[in-house]
């Protein structure tokens, strides 16, 4: 008998001892958490955007002949006027020369047809010659007048192809690749010599949905913020040495499309940056964020706590008891840092922005870790 009372004692203690064990386990799942906010945020829309030259510009010859230099770099900043390209000038010059020349001859010839004109108009009146004669020698005069005319136009012409023997960027901006070198003949509105984009300022073009069209139009008299970040770039990114790659160019709206896109229910839409770092490259790809305004008293999230189930959105509610609910909710806006709640979340309740994944309804949670808010 004593035997089975200590046997009894013995699974007694044990089975104690492996539900205190067991106890450990009952701990909540480690969430991080944040608190719903109630703030004024800018109303903005955001999309992928390219950036564009303010201008581009395909240099080219307007005369034929021998390059013989070329006075820049390729990917050079060029200013609006500076040598670019200069062509044999020798054939242009002796053009020029030679139609001098015509001009002092056809002159010489149009002096004394004046002359010769005049004597015969005052023999005519006094009837010593026929007036016939005198007509045609006035003619004669004014044919000779014209072709001065012609010849002072062909001077012109001479000294203008001369001045085209030296080529001069249009405008300020980045050379590219030298397209045609020194040596080669070229031929008059050929092929490009050079191209030279204009990167400062510069156009960020981008497409937003034609819900937004009215209140950008309600707008027109404003200048609209828009942003830039190059698609490569994350808010709080921190910067590789030498760069400064984690803030956002500044600029405005300039340009709206006349048009909706029917196919794909956008408007083009560009803003100019004034680019003075030139961050902003043509052909990259940059994320545009156009501020339409802003929404007070709004009830913010951060948007991590924000997940999608069958049944829409929704975020996991910390309870007062330490369990969690599911509150299907509505977002009117919502970016990589916050979320606007427009229906299922109030102010000052605590939602949980990471470790989602092992939570259900009635779950119990632990802290690791409080969020500062929802972001700024």
């Amino acid at each position: 008998m004593k035997c089975a009372v200590l046997l009894a004692c013995t699974l007694l203690a044990a089975g104690c001892k492996g539900r205190a064990q067991q106890a450990p386990q009952q701990e909540g799942v480690p969430v991080t958490v944040a608190q719903v906010q109630k703030k004024t945020v800018p109303q903005q829309v955001t999309a992928i955007g390219t950036v564009e030259p303010m201008q581009t510009v395909q240099v080219r010859t307007q005369i034929s002949g021998t390059l013989t230099g070329v006075h820049f770099r390729e990917g050079q900043e060029v200013k609006r006027d500076d040598l670019l390209f200069t062509i044999d000038p020798r054939p242009y010059q002796a053009a020029l020369a030679q139609a001098q020349r015509a001009v002092a001859r056809d002159r010489a010839k149009l002096t004394d047809a004046e002359s010769n004109a005049l004597t015969l108009t005052e023999l005519a009146k006094k009837e010593y010659v026929a007036e016939r004669q005198a007509e045609s020698a006035r003619a004669d005069a004014a044919s000779l007048k014209a072709t001065v005319a012609a010849d002072e136009a062909a001077v012109e012409q001479a000294k203008l192809n001369l001045a085209y023997c030296t080529i001069r960027s249009p405008v300020t901006g980045r050379t590219g690749s030298v397209l045609v070198h020194a040596g080669n003949v070229v031929k008059a509105n050929d092929v490009p010599l050079v191209v030279i984009d204009q990167v400062q300022p510069i156009y960020v073009a981008f497409a937003v949905p034609e819900r937004v069209l009215p209140q950008i139009r309600a707008r027109a008299g404003e200048q609209l913020a828009v942003t830039a970040r190059l698609s490569d770039q994350r808010p709080g990114e921190v910067p590789e040495a030498g760069a400064i790659r984690g803030e956002a160019e500044r600029g405005v709206l300039t340009f709206v499309d006349n048009a909706v896109n029917s196919t794909t229910g956008t408007i083009m839409l560009k803003a100019t940056f004034e680019n003075k770092d030139e961050r902003l490259w043509p052909g990259s790809f940059a994320m545009a964020t156009l501020t339409l305004g802003e929404i007070r008293d709004a009830t913010v999230a951060p948007s991590q706590a924000v997940q999608r189930g069958q049944q829409g959105q929704y975020v996991f509610v910390v309870k007062q008891d330490g369990t969690v609910e599911s509150r299907p909710v509505t977002v009117s806006l919502q970016d990589e840092r916050q979320a606007v709640i427009e229906k299922g979340l109030a102010p000052g309740e605590i939602v949980v922005t990471d470790g989602q994944l092992r939570l259900a309804p009635g779950s119990r949670v632990q802290v690791k870790g409080a969020a500062a808010g929802s972001g700024s």
